[in-house]
């Protein structure tokens, strides 16, 4: 959870600090890191395919054959790593045809090219970061990425603001740091894996191991349908700020406290599903298929107990929440007003954050795509546009449509999981002929 986290503390401090410098950068941070995090948590999807193949490996006793993994994974990361940039590259050429503010497209460009030059690092990283997560190390990941939010931070101060001598940047400032700590993160994860001891038993054969197509087919298969469905659900988010955007750069800065809010909330789900999908591969290898269902249900209970325990302290501050962020009393306003909806889909967004990493865990993947597809594209979006505008309730309507869209969801991938698991209790399952 802790590693999870991580990924979005360093957006999180961003929008922190630049919202202290100014309700112009806050609300052009909001647009750029909601599309943003579309190409960052896809590229996150696409090195998740890494786990249930190096943790299933595990469970089979085969320790000697995961460092093969990892290089093809290295490689596959890197090129998905260039797509991205090429991605970004291109919403950087579209800015002036989404219809924003026209005011915050000169902040915007050099704050989303800086962010662009961070995508190839933070891609290489993840691919050690699912190893290490596969083999159940998850604590060395864990204090690389706090480590650099510390980095982060401390480069945000400097600047942002330009303290200490320092030449003061306001949002480029927030997007050089951002790209200097992700380097960081990525030597001290390279250097303990080919340097210390740590990681000897695995290392030991990284030299001798090699690129087939095999593998690279294999991680791709299930990568994509990964990426495709974490990407999906990141548009309905991201996709939504163009909607946001067409209200005002007041509406665009509430919308972008609330994602942080929200991303918060979601890392912690996906932090303990992810650790669903460890155990889950680690038990498929074995062929205890029991326990695969009884590590989901128990992960989908400590997620709901997680969205419990945060939710009523947020509700009862809903009013000062975005204080944090901002000193505009309109901005902290429309927060207050969007935690309702936010709130009521953290039902849904537990949900599918369990079963989805289940589904993975499960190396079943393929149904994850269509099914992330009807409910953020064919439901969600429309509905967002449907409450706010037709409907006209504004930035609380386009917040309203989250729930339909993540509880449709999650309801599919539990039947997907359900209907799974049976499938792999079949006499003639792999799995099962292995086990017996």
């Amino acid at each position: 959870m802790m590693g999870q986290m991580s990924t979005i503390l360093m957006g999180f401090a961003d929008t922190l600090m630049v919202g202290r410098y100014g309700t112009s950068e806050l609300a052009a941070a909001g647009f750029v890191n909601n599309a943003f995090g579309l190409l960052i948590i896809g590229g996150m999807g696409f090195s998740y395919g890494l786990t249930p193949i190096v943790g299933a490996l595990m469970g089979e006793g085969r320790e000697h054959a995961v460092a093969g993994k990892l290089k093809n994974g290295l490689l596959a990361c890197l090129m998905v790593g260039l797509l991205l940039m090429l991605l970004a590259g291109v919403l950087l050429a579209a800015l002036p045809w989404l219809g924003l503010p026209g005011e915050l497209l000169p902040l915007m460009r050099p704050y989303l090219f800086v962010l662009l030059l961070s995508l190839l690092p933070q891609m290489v990283f993840n691919a050690y970061k699912q190893f290490s997560d596969a083999i159940q190390d998850t604590t060395t990941p864990m204090w690389i990425m706090l480590a650099s939010n510390v980095f982060n931070v401390v480069g945000n101060a400097l600047l942002i603001f330009g303290l200490c001598g320092f030449p003061e940047m306001g949002l480029l400032g927030a997007g050089l740091a951002t790209l200097l700590s992700r380097v960081v993160q990525l030597a001290l994860m390279m250097g303990v894996f080919h340097l210390t001891r740590h990681y000897e038993l695995y290392r030991r054969d990284f030299p001798a191991s090699s690129v087939s197509r095999a593998d690279q087919r294999e991680l791709h298969r299930l990568g994509w349908p990964v990426a495709f469905q974490l990407g999906m659900e990141a548009a309905s988010f991201s996709f939504s700020a163009i909607y946001v955007g067409w209200l005002g750069a007041k509406a665009l800065a509430a919308h972008q406290v609330m994602i942080i809010i929200s991303q918060f909330f979601f890392m912690l789900y996906y932090g303990m599903s992810a650790a669903v999908a460890v155990k889950v591969s680690f038990y498929r290898g074995e062929g205890l298929l029991g326990q695969t269902r009884q590590v989901a249900f128990a992960g989908l209970h400590l997620c709901w107990l997680i969205a419990f325990g945060l939710g009523i302290p947020l509700f009862l501050l809903r009013g000062v929440a975005g204080m944090l962020f901002t000193g505009d009393a309109e901005v902290v306003s429309l927060v207050a007003a969007i935690t309702i909806p936010f709130l009521i889909f953290q039902f849904g967004d537990s949900l599918q954050s369990t079963y989805a990493n289940a589904l993975r865990g499960m190396a079943r993947v393929k149904a994850m795509a269509w099914i992330a597809f009807f409910a953020y594209v064919v439901v969600s979006l429309p509905l967002g546009y449907i409450f706010g505008f037709v409907c006209r309730w504004g930035l609380v309507g386009i917040w309203m449509a989250f729930p339909f869209g993540l509880t449709t969801a999650g309801l599919l991938y539990f039947r997907e999981f359900r209907r799974s698991t049976k499938r792999a209790s079949a006499p003639n399952c792999p799995i099962v002929r292995k086990t017996l």
